[in-house]
């Protein structure tokens, strides 16, 4: 039998509480650089205000996973001395390669012809998980109190709706809810503000969507997934700050998505894949998508005499600018990806989110400088449609819709877009459906047949999830939970042919024989890399990613 938290407050409660002018959910760009700067404001006025980051990851950038590269933009904003404080940027991107691959062939855009959003000079080859730590530290060196391993896993309200701040998981509870020797109730954090920036798909980002309506008038969604491997090459093949991307092969043409190649420091490479989620065959996998480009004559060069080093996934939100929720309620913001700020037309989100960030500590400090407390932060929104990053949104709002028309009509008509009119087109094209609509019966297609790992170049995902450092307490409830239980099997197994075994990277679902010879889902719930795939395209929508225990999940090196 289940305990519920209510029953288990009652037993044990009531929780502590902590008290705060601000609390940050989510210790990523969006969410340390929102910390650094009110605490600079407070520095530069004399003033003081007290600031405290969740963070679910064990510690600062465990969870944190991108491409990366950097346009510096926001950073310098931030910390306009960032070199002489020695941020993780080292790498400059030294040259931009756009691929267009067949099975066998590749065939590169002259770079005359390449739209600006993919051109990278001036930018950073990085570790996002990097820069994160390093913010982490320009963040504790002004007071900001930073917990990680701490997952805010419920949002609390005051009597007039609007938040009043978050609560931590409870701890040392098992599979089936009830407290164990080890349990330890879960804390209380009051804010005059709470800022939520847990990153694309958030957990309670989606309760505040639909208790304040933040969608309405706005376009669906559209998210993509990334998957990331590291390796160390041959010095000989090395280029630090080369940037390759590719499109075409292995995908159909109907299907968006793409590959990076970035030359790190240190002879590391940063490789992976980036499938949209509104992809419609029930039968494609991502990740096995990845593992086939891999192979292809023009990327497998690099990989001789290579060392694989990590492994990673994590969803991307690139509806842009037309799928932008309201950003504020009372008591609160959305900022980073867990608002959508990504670029997807420059596939870059970490300049976008510092920016947010920074917009809406501005907000915070200036109303708590006016005595004011859970109300909305008006001015941060305001901010946002005056600067820069609303330009740079604008200019690549009609990218995604255009990409998602096919790769040839789309290649087409971005560069029309981009280059010709320099995104100032006098029409918005709209995302028509959110992701888990897109998907098309089995019986409409044939299976895949993907090649058999090698376990040197390709790999199967378990041996994946095993170098990704990915581990929950066995006995913990289970984080991915189904609204209805019945449904895997009647509705996704029946006509979808088991969606969730291939969408997932890291094999958490798996469709098994019971001892009665049905079909049932077997949920791996261990092998979460958090990167909330199945939250967003189950076509159903009855599977529910919430919060595990703390600290659980990956522990991203380098990544």
């Amino acid at each position: 039998m289940t305990q519920s938290s209510s029953s288990i407050l009652e037993q044990y409660g009531p929780r502590e509480a902590m008290e705060y002018d601000v609390v940050v959910v989510g210790g990523g760009p969006a969410g340390l650089s929102a910390a650094i700067k009110l605490k600079q404001l407070a520095a530069e006025k004399g003033k003081e205000v007290s600031v405290c980051v969740l963070e679910k990851g064990g510690e600062l950038g465990a969870h944190i996973l991108s491409g990366a590269v950097m346009d510096p933009v926001a950073m310098t904003e931030l910390f306009p001395n960032w070199k002489e404080l020695g941020a993780p940027l080292k790498t400059a991107v030294s040259e931009d390669r756009f691929l267009f691959l067949t099975e066998t062939k590749a065939y590169q855009t002259p770079n005359w012809m390449l739209p600006h959003c993919f051109q990278n000079h001036g930018n950073y080859v990085i570790s996002l998980a990097n820069v994160v730590r390093w913010l982490g530290q320009q963040a504790e060196a002004l007071g900001v109190e930073i917990f990680p391993g701490f997952p805010a896993s419920e949002i609390l309200y005051n009597d007039d709706g609007s938040v009043k701040g978050v609560a931590t998981g409870n701890m040392g509870v098992d599979r089936h809810g009830q407290p164990t020797a080890a349990f330890q109730l879960g804390m209380e954090l009051h804010a005059k503000y709470t800022l939520f920036a847990e990153g694309a798909r958030g957990h309670l980002g989606k309760q505040l969507m639909t208790k304040y309506d933040l969608n309405k008038g706005k376009d669906a969604q559209t998210y993509a997934i990334g998957i990331k491997e590291l390796w160390e090459i041959d010095p000989k093949l090395h280029k630090p700050g080369l940037v390759i991307h590719t499109a075409g092969w292995p995908l159909d043409s109907k299907t968006y998505g793409g590959s990076f190649f970035y030359h790190m420091e240190d002879n590391q490479v940063a490789v992976g894949y980036v499938v949209g989620l509104s992809y419609e065959n029930p039968y494609l996998s991502p990740y096995e998508e990845f593992q086939r480009y891999k192979t292809h004559p023009e990327i497998r060069k690099f990989f001789v005499g290579a060392k694989r080093i990590s492994y990673g996934a994590r969803a991307i939100t690139a509806g842009g600018l037309q799928s932008l929720p309201k950003l504020t309620f009372p008591g609160g913001a959305l900022i980073g990806c867990e608002a959508g700020f990504m670029n997807a037309s420059r596939i870059k989100g970490s300049h976008a989110a510092i920016k947010s960030g920074m917009q809406a500590a501005v907000a915070a400090f200036d109303a708590l400088g006016a005595d004011r407390r859970h109300d909305e932060l008006i001015a941060y929104s305001q901010a946002f449609e005056q600067s820069w990053l609303h330009a740079e949104l604008h200019r690549a709002r009609n990218f995604k819709p255009w990409m998602s028309k096919g790769l040839y009509l789309g290649t087409l008509m971005v560069g029309i877009d981009q280059v010709v009119l320099r995104g100032k087109a006098p029409w918005t094209l709209r995302h028509q459906h959110a992701d888990h609509e897109c998907l098309k019966p089995a019986a409409n297609y044939r299976p895949i047949v993907y090649p058999k790992p090698d376990n040197k170049l390709t790999f199967d995902r378990l041996s994946s999830v095993f170098i990704s450092n990915t581990n929950h307490a066995e006995d913990q409830p289970i984080h991915l939970t189904l609204k209805d239980p019945t449904v895997p099997v009647d509705i996704n197994l029946a006509i979808y042919a088991g969606p969730e075994s291939r969408y997932c990277p890291a094999g958490v679902y798996e469709f098994v024989k019971a001892d009665s010879g049905e079909d049932r889902l077997q949920i791996n719930a261990q092998n979460c890399v958090h990167c909330k795939t199945c939250d967003i395209k189950d076509p159903t929508q009855n599977i529910v990613w919430v919060t595990p225990e703390g600290g659980g999940g990956p522990n991203y090196p380098n990544m």
